[in-house]
């Protein structure tokens, strides 16, 4: 059964989000048999991205309501499923590997699943984003990147997101810390990813973040954009979640490092220009772009708009002000999905895969 129970489990999740794509050494097997025991790996393939109370999961799947209320309960605590509190009930769902059982390790993540996540990284995960997929975090322009005289939808505006905003945690970068296990990686802040809401909850009751109010969560984009971090929501028009990450470390701008044209991929308005009578080829700029889009050569840096995410941390820091953020032409601007189950369905529909569960379809 272990062989086959693992097999389907991985062509479920592979169904969801970016999916979960095999690889020729079978890595991604190893992932999930250190994850999940092969009872839960049969939990998680009756369950589907809808919440749904241990009451009915146990009526619909014949088990016994009190051991499938316990294993939930275990499966959340492991980082394996979603769990939302509301009237005094809980609910229960699965969740991709990314954004979700990956990023749920927080406090749980060891060299040993550090060496084989990035393992799976480099094999599959990191070329696995094919033409049109909908990535999972969009790029937003960092504070004062852009001309206060442009109109910036509230959705592009990271401090208009928080502000809006009534539960906030903060944790730790996943991304970092693996890339710190691994012995590669930056020496960029960590305690710099935010979740809102529902998510917040989740990570608080699971012991991966703290709960901060507004003030603080605006002090972490300043401390975030002057260590030259990417501001990063997920892609959706009303997030659940924020991360601040670097070329270094962070999944999604390492994938994103590895294609021709990044910025056909992103979920962002703007694009970087050069005042080439205000550049001086300070250089400056270099560092700070994460995602190789600028050259400077005869003292004059130049943008490759191919590459170019519209992040603004060129801009910020540019001592000539030569650095600018412009809105992208009309036609290639993208509007984030209006929320994640949009996000899911969207996704889905791209990558020619269902979100109902494999087992369920089959009934």
């Amino acid at each position: 059964m272990t062989d086959s129970i693992y097999k389907k489990l991985r062509k479920q999740m592979d169904q969801y989000s970016i999916g979960f794509p095999e690889t020729e050494s079978g890595i991604e097997m190893k992932i999930l048999e250190r994850l999940y025991t092969e009872e839960e790996a049969a939990m998680y393939l009756d369950l589907s991205l809808m919440l749904e109370a241990p009451e009915s999961v146990a009526e619909r799947t014949g088990r016994d309501p009190e051991e499938t209320e316990r294993m939930l309960q275990s499966m959340t605590e492991k980082g394996l499923l979603f769990s939302l509190k509301r009237n005094g009930k809980t609910t229960y769902a699965v969740v991709p590997f990314v954004i979700g059982s990956y990023e749920f390790q927080l406090g749980k993540m060891d060299k040993e699943f550090a060496r084989m996540t990035e393992q799976y990284f480099e094999e599959a995960f990191l070329t696995a984003f094919g033409e049109g997929t909908v990535l999972p975090l969009r790029t937003v322009p960092v504070n004062k990147s852009v001309d206060a005289a442009t109109p910036v939808a509230p959705y592009q505006d990271a401090r208009a997101i928080i502000k809006t905003k009534d539960k906030i945690a903060v944790g730790e970068c996943i991304c970092r810390i693996q890339q710190g296990l691994v012995d590669k990686g930056c020496d960029k802040p960590k305690d710099v990813c935010m979740m809102f809401g529902s998510h917040a909850d989740y990570y608080v009751e699971n012991k991966m973040a703290r709960f901060i109010d507004q003030k603080e969560a605006l002090a972490i984009l300043d401390k975030a954009e002057e260590a030259g971090l990417v501001n990063q929501p997920a892609n959706m028009v009303n997030p659940g979640g924020m991360c601040n990450c670097c070329g270094d470390c962070c999944g999604v701008l390492r994938a994103l490092n590895k294609f021709p044209k990044p910025a056909e991929m992103v979920y962002n308005d703007y694009q970087a220009s050069v005042d080439a009578d205000l550049c001086t080829g300070c250089e400056i700029c270099l560092d700070r772009c994460q995602v190789g889009a600028i050259e400077v050569n005869d003292d004059l840096a130049r943008i490759s708009l191919d590459r170019c995410i519209g992040c603004g941390l060129c801009v910020t820091t540019c001592p000539t002000e030569a650095m600018s953020l412009t809105l992208k032409p009309e036609e290639t601007r993208l509007v984030p999905p209006a929320s994640g189950q949009d996000f899911m369905m969207k996704n889905a529909e791209k990558r020619g895969t269902s979100l109902m569960p494999l087992g369920m379809a089959e009934k």
